[in-house]
């Protein structure tokens, strides 16, 4: 992002030519600049964060000929405006949305060439919860600790997007776009399944595998750290046959973690790196974009997924 620069005096040289590429007209709810995060981080007490859907990213990028890790836009059930200050190329994948470029409707998971002047437009989500731009040379704010990523548990790298920002491009890769559309199926507002690994604290409860009988329902108590579930009436609680403390220990990225109300949390990209609840699982890495799309009242079940014998 850039900021406006300030007047010039008499004496000052002509201003430097805008190094945005990309104006911010409308941020909408929790629009960030994520990438794929800063792994190797732990011993200093900073998480990776990154990409809730890091899927989505990663095919973002792939559609405008990105490396995989290069920087993009996550919003959150839309309500993201950006207007392009030069030529640029973007692909917007992730949640199900209308998404416009001035007027024209065009599609999800498609390449799209952007005029200087025009503007890109997402529409309100009805299905899955996070967005992704990508744009052809990816979004080059200043890196903290090696990543683009904003942690917005630990509060460091670029802060939120608002109105009026300018992003940065950085130079355009070697190798163009090879398809104009990823056909893929459209996020979904029914069910949803992810897998799960039993531990390593799945001894503290009195019956883990209830963990995976019928469903847990999404609250509306959900962001980048975490998604916590709760249980419909009819169906098994967690309950825990130990109840001392728990010493501090480090929480991966998809833990499942069971405080004393025995509602799950699972947590994503910006969760704390040491936790003090028990871990009765973690959910499989592939399946975490599933939880990140995941909407308030949606259903969610757990997979168990058996170790490999060594």
């Amino acid at each position: 992002m850039t900021s406006t620069p300030s007047a010039p005096t008499s004496s000052s040289p002509p201003p430097a030519t805008p190094t945005g590429a990309l104006r911010v007209v409308a941020a909408g709810p929790g629009a960030t600049i994520q990438d794929l995060g800063r792994p190797g981080w732990f011993s200093a007490g900073v998480g990776v964060s990154g990409a809730a859907d890091a899927v989505s990213l990663r095919l973002a990028n792939r559609l405008v000929a990105n490396d995989e890790a290069a920087a993009g836009v996550e919003c959150v059930l839309g309500g993201l405006q950006l207007e392009a200050l030069r030529q640029v190329v973007v692909a917007v994948t992730g949640a199900s949305a209308p998404i416009t470029v001035d007027d024209t409707a065009v599609a999800l998971n498609s390449v799209l060439q952007l005029r200087p002047g025009q503007s890109l437009r997402l529409g309100l989500a009805s299905a899955g919860l996070r967005m992704y731009v990508a744009v052809r040379g990816g979004v080059a704010v200043e890196p903290v600790l090696g990543s683009r990523s904003r942690d917005t548990m630990a509060g460091i790298g670029p802060e939120p997007l608002q109105a009026g920002d300018e992003l940065p491009i950085g130079p355009p890769p070697a190798n163009w776009p090879v398809v104009d559309l990823a056909p893929l199926a459209p996020v979904t507002t029914g069910p949803l399944s992810a897998r799960v690994r039993l531990g390593p604290r799945d001894d503290w409860f009195t019956r883990p595998e209830d963990l995976f009988e019928g469903h847990w329902q999404v609250t509306d108590r959900l962001d980048r750290v975490g998604v916590r579930l709760e249980r419909p009436d009819d169906q098994p609680a967690l309950t825990r046959r130990d109840s001392r403390e728990l010493p501090t220990e480090g929480m991966p990225l998809g833990a499942i973690q069971v405080p004393p109300s025995g509602e799950p949390v699972v947590f994503l990209a910006d969760h704390p790196i040491t936790g003090g609840y028990p871990v009765i699982g973690v959910v499989s890495e592939a399946d975490l974009s599933v939880v990140a799309q995941a909407r308030p009242g949606q259903r969610l079940s757990f997979v168990p997924v058996r170790a490999r014998p060594r």
